[in-house]
């Protein structure tokens, strides 16, 4: 175990962006081979002067997504916030999340319940847990820790319209920094019914609105020191996570999990787009709650 905290960091700065789509799970018997068994830590990392840079970048990434504002101090007599805390000696369990009052809306129920009963999941979440450490054979087993945390941002988009994104932090002892994932739920409280890609584009449109996120992808890696190393979404990438957005104003953020669209130590976990640079893939109807604005 005399390297495993520099393997684990080397194994997620290289396999990030080859890997994109891979849950961090630990692969010792890849990752052995990154490194011989006498070379020194103090020489490995005076040999990649990037690694440091790269762990700081890391940091600040996430650091920027925790604090980015949200509006659920605005609206706090429609949400409550809820929390759910397990701590275990290998595993540890802190989900936030948010509920709507139902006396204000009874319909207000189905999306509590949805949260509750498909999304806060405890029971399977730690099922997970125990499974992955029964699938490891090491002798140190006992000593792998996990730790989960759900945290969420929430946006009123306007009336009608609720957009939730959950942001999920997965760390595993010996690594240097927590992966991070997204889901993300738009939900019409007039209907109490949640909403999908297809309730707000026209039928067929993906292929265009990939090339528009595409289009803004390519401006900020030339534009932006921060979108280096970075690339194009693929198709299969982008309608795996069609779903995953929020509305903010007038924009529209697409999140994206880890390396999917940038390796963990550059770039932003999303891409934003303003509402009037979509007009040509909206559906134009009044049932658009997207629309309601502009018609």
């Amino acid at each position: 175990m005399k390297y495993i905290n520099l393997i684990l960091l080397v194994f997620l700065l290289t396999s990030c962006k080859s890997d994109k789509r891979e849950e961090s799970v630990i692969e010792t018997e890849d990752t052995e081979q990154l490194m011989p068994q006498d070379t020194d830590t103090i020489q490995m990392i005076e040999g990649d002067g990037n690694v440091m840079t790269k762990s700081i970048s890391i940091e600040y990434k996430q650091k920027e997504l925790i604090e980015k504002k949200d509006q659920r101090s605005e609206f706090q007599r429609l949400i409550k916030e809820k929390s759910y805390a397990i701590q275990q000696p290998d595993y540890t369990i802190n989900f936030k999340y948010p509920q709507l009052d139902e006396s204000l809306k009874a319909s207000n129920r189905n999306f509590n319940e949805f949260i509750n009963d498909y999304y806060v999941n405890i029971k399977k979440t730690v099922a997970d847990i125990e499974t992955s450490k029964l699938l490891c054979d090491s002798i140190e087993a006992i000593n792998f820790r996990e730790d989960r945390f759900i945290d969420y941002k929430i946006y009123i988009a306007n009336d009608q319209l609720v957009s939730v994104l959950f942001y999920k932090e997965n760390f595993y002892s010996g690594a240097m920094h927590p992966s991070y994932s997204f889901d993300c739920f738009n939900f019409d409280l007039n209907k109490g019914v949640f909403m999908r890609y297809e309730d707000f584009f026209n039928q067929g449109s993906e292929e265009e609105l990939l090339t528009l996120i595409n289009e803004r992808i390519v401006d900020k890696i030339q534009n932006s020191e921060l979108y280096y190393d970075c690339w194009e979404l693929s198709a299969s990438d982008f309608f795996e996570s069609k779903n995953n957005f929020v509305i903010n104003d007038n924009n529209l953020e697409f999140y994206f999990d880890d390396c999917v669209m940038c390796p963990s130590y550059t770039g932003s976990y999303s891409i934003e787009l303003p509402l009037v640079d979509l007009l040509s893939v909206l559906k134009k109807s009044n049932s658009n709650l997207l629309m309601a604005d502009k018609n």
